[in-house]
């Protein structure tokens, strides 16, 4: 197999010294064979030379050869380096950078499907509390609490939307459209389908926003991540009475929104960690609810969307959690005038450019 195939490589080139061969004999048979020995010599010097390059060739190569024709037990054996040549090496070069590539995606789909799989895990067993509760309802005597039946059901909901924003993830791209969006607008419809989270841990949200303040943004993907951070604040404020303040702020043409409880805050130790997936940290453990993926799902959907997502906080005052919004219009414009997905970040810019000063 080693010398068929070294035979196949080379065809061409032992074809073509047959040419030459023959060539020499014709220059001879033109000059009148005058010198025949001289031409028989020429022949079987050439012939002997080629069949020793060619020898020579197979040596160095037999060892590839063998490494090539070999089926292959597993993907390392492109990490074996056989070759001589200077093209035999830039081809193992060429297969080491394939395999790079190779087990860069391979690492990038199992860490994909290991956070799948644990977020599912971790959400199916926190949803047999809420059903639990609920077949409890059901069973009790008398009428039906439709308030704490649909805390249940939220919580279900809630717990619904982060599984399917966490499916749809990975084909972000595909399910973008970035607008202008008015961003008073915007919170107060988080703020309005989350209520009964506000009443029943008695706390009350206070926005102070601008009414023309718009940004570019995906609207439902922002909805999600602006939740993220209202539940968040208004989970971890243990005392009644407290607020969470939601604000929008210029910075130099750039708009600030953030969303600050007056909570139990995240312990210095753990506010690094907080954005990284299935990180509960102390306050996690508190109220045993916690899948540590609600921030790093709006922080991976702020990076996406050309967000810059920071996180203060003080233990035993509060958190803050703040979005930046690289450009941002205070006019609004036409209705057909939409940035459509598919768009650069520099193109989104590029058509905001008034200001919020």
């Amino acid at each position: 197999m080693n010398f068929r195939l070294f035979a196949k490589e080379h065809a061409a080139y032992v074809i073509f010294q047959l040419i030459m061969v023959i060539f020499i004999m014709l220059l001879y048979w033109l000059d009148g064979f005058r010198n025949v020995d001289t031409a028989i010599y020429s022949v079987v010097i050439s012939t002997l030379l080629i069949l020793s390059f060619l020898f020579g060739r197979y040596v160095k190569r037999y060892a590839f050869y063998q490494k090539v024709l070999l089926s292959p037990k597993q993907m390392e054996a492109a990490l074996q380096r056989d070759g001589k040549s200077p093209e035999q090496l830039q081809v193992e070069e060429y297969l080491q950078g394939l395999y790079r590539l190779y087990q860069n995606e391979v690492q990038a789909l199992y860490a994909n499907q290991k956070r799948h799989l644990q977020f599912m895990n971790q959400w199916v067993h926190q949803m047999k509390t809420p059903l639990a509760v609920a077949e409890l309802l059901l069973q009790e005597d008398g009428n039906l609490v439709k308030r704490s039946m649909q805390e249940e059901i939220d919580r279900l909901k809630r717990g619904l939307d982060s599984v399917l924003m966490n499916a749809r993830l990975d084909t972000f791209e595909q399910d973008m459209q970035i607008e202008r969006v008015y961003v008073k607008m915007l919170v107060s419809e988080v703020v309005s389908e989350n209520k009964r989270l506000f009443i029943t841990h008695h706390v009350y949200p206070v926005i102070s926003i601008d009414e023309k303040f718009m940004v570019p943004t995906d609207s439902k993907w922002m909805k999600f991540v602006i939740e993220q951070f209202i539940t968040n604040a208004v989970k971890y404020t243990f005392e009644e009475g407290k607020k969470v303040h939601i604000r929008a702020q210029c910075q130099q043409g750039q708009l600030l929104l953030s969303v600050q409880d007056e909570g139990i805050g995240i312990p210095s130790a753990d506010l690094p960690r907080v954005l990284k997936a299935f990180f509960t940290g102390e306050n996690g453990r508190k109220t045993g609810e916690s899948t540590g993926m609600g921030l790093y799902l709006a922080n991976e959907i702020c990076g996406k969307l050309g967000h810059e997502l920071t996180i203060t906080s003080e233990l035993g005052k509060g958190t803050t959690v703040s979005v930046l919004f690289q450009k941002v219009a205070e006019r609004g414009l036409p209705e057909d005038d939409h940035i459509k997905n598919g768009r650069s970040d520099e193109g989104i810019r590029g058509e905001s450019d008034t200001s919020c000063d």
